[in-house]
């Protein structure tokens, strides 16, 4: 005789799904600040805010960093930790914690007095590592102790902002800010070394990528000591060789991993062509130290075309997949895809000086930003916040 099998929802299972795992809230609040602050910036940099709150040139720089850009590196670590090892990262109470924690950072930073945020901002980047970290030792994944070393090495730049930020370190803000954005670029190439090429061969028929592991280290190493080269301001006849050797492997090995035939499938060509900008961002960098344009063309290129378009690859695959749905982009991902790098180009080309006094290339950059991160947020909003379509835990 054959009984009903009525299975009980496991802890997994149980509570609002926005905090069943960590990408799930970051994203969220990650996508949502995205698409305000910009607009917060650029209402302050025209002279259209009043006074009352701290938003200037360094808070724009920061927070982009500091706050969007590391809110959704811990969603993913948090969710890409739990895949990696089978044990869970945090979630429920601990995760709202975090989440609370980073969204009092962002209030702090607009309205606290200095050194107020600056404590409370800090926090977070340690707060979020340690719990990784405890999970990978306690699954001897020693193969991603760098990312939690990395995610230190961010909290340590934040430090060194807020410190210069008050006056204690005779230092400029904008140089750790600067750090910070090139160790999520070593994220970038890192884990991009190992998913794009295989997200490619699953995902667009026919394709055979060419991965060479010691042609993949030599990239991570030119790029590695490119960037600490910047940080450190070592002579230009040092920083130009390496960057230049770096950006070349990076299009080199985006070619073996035949990008080009990726362009029918949007979840794919986003994320070659975001990685493709680290290698314009290198070069454009270079031709700063021989004062042929402005450093800030090179960091937009990382961020806005590399960084920003990155995040919106893979915060959609992510969310598909951990969702429980088929990984095929829709109308909603090829528009945020498509915006985010015109917003790219925009960025760049007002920072090379291709704009109008009145700015209208930056404004319009800010505006394709905005307008990406808001239909992120319209269709994917509702896949965070509810379980997933398949009844697995996450």
């Amino acid at each position: 005789m054959t009984l009903l099998r009525i299975d009980e929802p496991t802890r997994a299972q149980t509570g609002h799904p926005l905090w069943r795992l960590g990408f799930r809230p970051f994203y969220m609040v990650a996508a949502i600040f995205a698409a305000l602050a910009i607009p917060l910036w650029m209402a302050q940099y025209f002279g259209l805010l009043s006074q009352g709150l701290n938003i200037g040139f360094m808070w724009h720089m920061h927070e982009m960093v500091f706050g969007m850009a590391a809110a959704v590196v811990v969603g993913f670590l948090y969710t890409a930790g739990y895949n990696w090892t089978g044990l869970w990262t945090p979630r429920r109470g601990r995760l709202a914690a975090l989440v609370a924690l980073w969204l009092a950072g962002r209030v702090a930073m607009l309205v606290a007095p200095p050194l107020v945020a600056a404590a409370i901002d800090w926090l977070f980047l340690p707060a979020a590592a340690w719990p990784l970290f405890r999970v990978m030792r306690q699954a001897n994944n020693r193969r991603n102790y760098f990312l939690v070393g990395l995610l230190a090495l961010m909290a340590l730049a934040n430090a060194v902002f807020h410190a210069a930020a008050l006056g204690w370190l005779a230092v400029t803000p904008a140089t750790p800010v600067q750090a910070a954005i090139l160790v999520i670029v070593m994220m970038e190439a890192a884990i991009g070394t190992r998913i794009i090429p295989m997200f490619t061969r699953n995902g667009a028929p026919g394709t055979a990528p060419l991965v060479q592991p010691g042609l993949d280290k030599a990239c991570l190493g030119l790029l590695a000591a490119s960037a600490l080269c910047w940080v450190v301001n070592a002579p230009r006849l040092l920083f130009a060789p390496l960057a230049l050797a770096a950006a070349a492997l990076v299009l080199l090995r985006l070619w073996r991993w035949q990008a080009l035939r990726t362009l029918s499938v949007p979840l794919l060509w986003i994320m070659h062509l975001s990685y493709a900008w680290i290698a314009a961002g290198f070069v454009l960098l270079v031709l700063s130290r021989w004062q042929l344009v402005s450093a800030s063309a090179g960091f937009h290129a990382l961020t806005v075309g590399s960084m920003a378009g990155l995040i919106l690859g893979m915060i959609t695959r992510t969310t598909l997949g951990h969702t429980g749905r088929p990984l095929k982009a829709g109308r909603g991902e090829r528009w945020m895809f498509t915006l985010i790098q015109l917003s790219a180009l925009a960025r760049v080309a007002s920072a090379l000086g291709y704009d109008t006094q009145q700015g209208v290339v930056l404004m319009a950059s800010a505006g394709l930003w905005t307008a990406a991160f808001i239909a992120y947020a319209i269709v994917y909003v509702p896949y965070l916040s509810s379980a997933r379509v398949d009844g697995k835990p996450g």
